[in-house]
């Protein structure tokens, strides 16, 4: 589930699913799209925080989700991430422990992304028979570079909270424990900021690159549902869960 908190300006989400690392499923993802529609709203909201519960972020899709296919290519994540990608309340991530698949790819659509020394980032796209999402596929490289994208995209190789600073995919690596906190402080220094030249500025900020970023979600939607109902994917998923089930 998704836990909502309006405090002061900033409204806080938090995923928490733990017994599953909080991997997120449909219904979690029409929460979080109806959260942020919401904020967007209200026009006293000058921040949302996005966070998760018993020390991880998120683990990602619910892959029996993925495994059972879709009905519509239009799923509820990438309904979801569009709606991450257009709001103009800033968005600010804190994340600790595992951050998976779109657990990384949605902090890409974050304004700020602050990570403790716990987090671990990991996009196993491929290695599930599947390939790039969330924008990922144009956004990787340009924020943080094009071999960082290639090692993270392709080889799935997972990266910490350090490596994930020093080529600046996230804001900065927040002390032990600590992420939650300057992920707030950064909420307080937007809330003193007049709220509409806030927004305005953010969509200034990202107006750039809408056109784009349309574009290539519709082209990862087409290519992701048609790697989901793959051969390669579905022996991917059976040979993920018999692994759980020893």
């Amino acid at each position: 589930m998704i836990e909502t908190e309006k405090r002061g300006a900033c409204l806080i989400l938090r995923i928490n699913r733990p017994e599953r690392r909080n991997a997120l499923n449909n219904a979690m993802y029409g929460e979080l799209e109806q959260a942020l529609q919401a904020a967007q709203a209200d026009p006293a909201c000058s921040a949302v925080i996005l966070t998760g519960t018993q020390g991880h972020f998120t683990a990602g899709n619910d892959l029996a989700e993925f495994q059972a296919g879709r009905s519509s290519p239009e799923s509820p994540a990438l309904s979801f991430l569009r709606t991450l990608a257009k709001v103009d309340v800033p968005v600010i991530a804190a994340v600790q422990g595992q951050a998976v698949g779109v657990g990384v790819t949605l902090l890409q659509h974050c304004d700020f992304v602050y990570a403790d020394d716990t987090a671990r980032f990991s996009m196993p796209f491929l290695a599930l028979g599947l390939c790039p999402e969330g924008g990922s596929s144009l956004l990787m490289a340009r924020l943080a570079g094009t071999r960082r994208a290639a090692e993270w995209l392709l080889l799935g190789k997972p990266f910490s909270a350090r490596e994930a600073a020093d080529c600046g995919f996230i804001t900065a690596v927040s002390g032990p424990g600590k992420a939650m906190e300057d992920a707030q402080a950064a909420a307080a220094a937007l809330a003193r900021q007049p709220v509409q030249a806030l927004r305005a500025s953010k969509r200034l900020l990202r107006q750039a690159d809408q056109t784009a970023l349309t574009r290539t979600f519709d082209m990862e939607r087409d290519l992701f549902t048609e790697r989901l109902r793959s051969d390669e994917a579905q022996a991917a998923f059976k040979q993920f869960f018999a692994r759980k089930q020893k």
